[in-house]
């Protein structure tokens, strides 16, 4: 019985959070770059005095799904998307340096280049300040270029190059933030054979339809679980009548 209610009740629970987690993915499935959050359980018996006759539910992160998103094209010079493997390297709140495929950039107002989020992108030798009213263009290996006004012809001065990284996929975790750093916080070297595709964007890698369908499937699991719990409570409370009328 012990067992029963144990694995029911943390089973409600823990379905409830991945269903945050599903929801979560929903919520973002137009979000640039977004990778999908991935939850799993496992169950583990409770150790203390007596037999060990419960059982409980863990919630067992396994990261995200790095497949990539579709490609889209938007034109405008300051985006870019990696194509196959590879990150986009930035500097997060705290300094740090993290990852993100949300290749949709911008200069703010000191000329540094930021994400459409606001983090510092990061290139080989630091930050990247760039003429905020100068034409750019992104090359396919991640250089940034300008135009040099009043050349004839037209030239392009090469104004620095971002720092794209492929760490092993195993080696990522995901921050509160959303971006992804290395597991032991050492900063993952530049990858040269990392491309990029400029005036493109690339889309959530979230399946609308398949996230719709683990909702109602979680729904379900939840109404099961909470079944499982009153079917406990009616042999508890059978069990108790037949005892008294022995």
């Amino acid at each position: 019985m012990d067992r029963l209610i144990y694995t029911a009740m943390t089973g409600a629970k823990h379905i409830m959070e991945q269903q945050t987690t599903v929801s979560h993915n929903m919520a973002n499935a137009a979000t640039t770059g977004f990778r999908e959050q991935i939850d799993s359980f496992r169950a583990v018996p409770i150790f203390g005095k007596g037999l060990q006759t419960r059982v409980h539910v863990v919630d067992q992160t396994a990261g995200a799904n790095f497949s990539p998103g579709a490609i889209q094209q938007t034109g405008r010079n300051l985006d870019m998307a990696i194509e196959g493997n590879g990150w986009i390297a930035v500097q997060a709140a705290d300094g740090s340096e993290a990852y993100t495929r949300a290749g949709s950039l911008k200069v703010n107002q000191n000329g540094t280049l930021q994400t459409e989020a606001g983090q510092v992108v990061v290139g080989e030798n630091g930050p990247i300040t760039l003429q905020y009213d100068s034409p750019l263009m992104i090359g396919k290996d991640g250089t940034i270029s300008s135009l040099v006004p009043g050349t004839t012809p037209v030239a392009m001065e090469m104004i620095g190059r971002i720092k794209l990284v492929n760490p092993p996929q195993e080696t990522l975790k995901r921050g509160d933030d959303g971006l992804f750093r290395t597991t032991d916080g050492a900063p993952a070297p530049a990858d040269l054979s990392v491309r990029v595709q400029g005036g493109a964007l690339e889309d959530s890698n979230v399946n609308v339809v398949e996230t719709m369908v683990k909702m109602i499937s979680l729904g379900r699991q939840f109404e099961m679980q909470i079944d499982m719990l009153k079917k406990a409570e009616d042999n508890a409370t059978k069990a108790s009548q037949i005892m008294n009328l022995s």
